[in-house]
């Protein structure tokens, strides 16, 4: 329906969000596939086949250097989400059109698809060359969403929300039903879209505004309903994938890849100013581990170290791969952020997920707000206080001991170095007084502790050797390094999952 022109320079998150608090008052009402069945039983090789046609973007006409291209419905893509564009002009649906797709040598009966529709939609944009149109933000799928900056790849994903992550009585996915596009003015480096949520018990309003530059930024502002009790809820949900890397390597020895992931590790800024560090697994078990962190000041997952060397992967380059880090806007109260780690054996699963969530829990029909700004980086050094000191690597190896014939011998403990690296430790002169600071859980036991210069980086380098009382059971490790009382690094907050380490050597 197409509205007058002064409803739609009202048009705003209130609007959306007014559609979201009339869902809650009614029964939700799971949306019907319409597939035929050469859509719906399609394998994901196939579904790549369908491609959108370059001269058929919306807008490709338009004085603007924004683009929107479109998904086919398919595989488990099986419903379609309505597209709309906000123009001086009015709100306009943008009709699905199979004349904007290539097929491929896929065959069907050209009018099965006349009653499909689109599944998502890309944005584009000449982030890496004047002339050339890339694809900076995908969305597709229930609430899921990526994007990336210039010289990025698609690596981790987020979601608009995330309901019961992890609990026996199962994950509840809200989706994205119904869109809202600006269409941009010739002078915007901005995208502004609007969505609506619904799932069996939330529904939501967002508002997502979309800067691509070097670094993506994603305003992101949501108000969310609840239908109906919710036992955990997430909020600025973030997906991503972790096989193995330095820290914990494969049981495989085929792999020529030293490491394997879309993100490495979890990084928290608390709104004590604290700032953790929390290196990624892939564990024999679910694991799920909190960090109790009120009025956060940021979090995310993020891919450390972007030498090529570090992956040697020249398909996939997951060191072109960017971080995501979540910076809150205004106040979120007191909750804790979630890391949730899922057991995978190879890299075609997302296994690692990481969101914040509240203590609170607002009744049936008061809104939950929560604003963010979303960072799509490569240039992870830059999110930490300059006055910090991040963790480089974390390397584990197996514990040894230099025999007095200097042959080593392995004594059955786990070894870990971790390096730290910044201005506040490359600026100390040769003499300063540095310490490690060293906490553990009662299933460890340090056997050495120390610290040296890593004249390399300029930093230092923890090195521990430890060991584990009970190999079923986790053991949680914490290290800094200090100038006296002075805490001049994040903090490294690792575990030894359950089952990890091979005992009777």
């Amino acid at each position: 329906m197409l509205l007058g022109a002064a409803q739609v320079h009202a048009f705003s998150l209130d609007d959306v969000t007014a559609k979201a608090k009339a869902l809650v008052d009614k029964p939700y009402a799971a949306p019907a596939s319409n597939l035929p069945p050469v859509f719906s039983r399609m394998q994901f090789a196939d579904y790549m086949k369908i491609q959108p046609r370059a001269d058929k973007v919306e807008w490709k006409d338009l004085d603007t250097p924004f683009k929107l291209s479109f998904y086919h419905q398919g595989m488990h893509f099986n419903t379609p989400v309505r597209i709309s564009e906000i123009t001086p002009q009015g709100v306009q649906e943008i009709r699905y059109d199979p004349e904007r797709f290539h097929f491929g040598d896929l065959h069907f009966d050209k009018e099965q698809t006349s009653r499909l529709g689109y599944a998502g939609f890309r944005v584009l944009y000449p982030i890496n060359q004047k002339d050339k149109q890339d694809e900076i933000m995908s969305v597709l799928g229930a609430s899921y969403f990526r994007v990336i900056g210039k010289g990025q790849v698609y690596g981790l994903s987020a979601r608009g929300l995330a309901i019961d992550t992890a609990l026996t009585s199962g994950e509840e996915f809200p989706a994205f039903r119904e869109f809202w596009i600006e269409r941009p003015k010739p002078q915007d480096r901005q995208l502004v879209i609007y969505a609506l949520m619904d799932s069996q018990r939330a529904t939501g309003a967002y508002r997502f505004t979309l800067r691509p530059g070097d670094d993506a930024v994603l305003d992101v502002q949501s108000r969310v309903f609840s239908r109906s009790s919710v036992n955990k809820i997430g909020i600025a949900p973030l997906t991503s994938m972790f096989l193995f890397g330095p820290n914990q390597r494969t049981d495989s020895t085929q792999n020529y890849r030293p490491a394997l992931h879309d993100s490495n590790g979890l990084a928290i800024h608390t709104g004590d100013g604290e700032w953790l560090w929390r290196p990624l697994n892939n564990p024999r078990d679910l694991a799920v581990s909190t960090f109790r962190v009120n009025q956060p000041k940021g979090f995310g997952l993020l891919q450390r170290g972007r030498e090529f060397s570090r992956y040697e992967d020249l398909k996939d380059r997951y060191d072109l791969r960017p971080s995501a880090w979540i910076e809150p806007q205004g106040d979120w109260g007191k909750g804790q952020v979630e890391l949730v780690e899922i057991p995978t054996p190879d890299e075609t699963n997302d296994n690692i997920v990481a969101f914040w969530t509240p203590d609170a829990k607002p009744a049936k029909g008061q809104p939950m707000q929560y604003d963010y700004r979303m960072h799509w980086t490569m240039n992870e050094p830059a999110l930490i206080d300059k006055d910090i000191a991040y963790v480089k690597q974390t390397l584990r190896t197996a514990g040894e001991i230099t025999q007095a014939n200097l042959i080593r011998h392995l004594d059955g403990s786990v070894g870990l170095l971790v390096d730290f690296e910044g201005a506040s430790l490359a600026n100390l002169p040769p003499d300063a007084s540095v310490r490690p600071v060293v906490s553990y859980s009662g299933n460890a036991e340090i056997l050495h502790q120390s610290l040296e210069r890593n004249p390399v980086i300029r930093g230092y380098r923890i090195n521990l050797r430890v060991k584990v009382n009970d190999p079923t059971q986790a053991v949680e490790l914490r290290a800094a390094v200090a100038q006296g009382d002075k805490v001049l690094s994040e903090t490294w907050s690792y575990q030894i999952p359950p089952n990890s380490v091979t005992v009777g050597r």
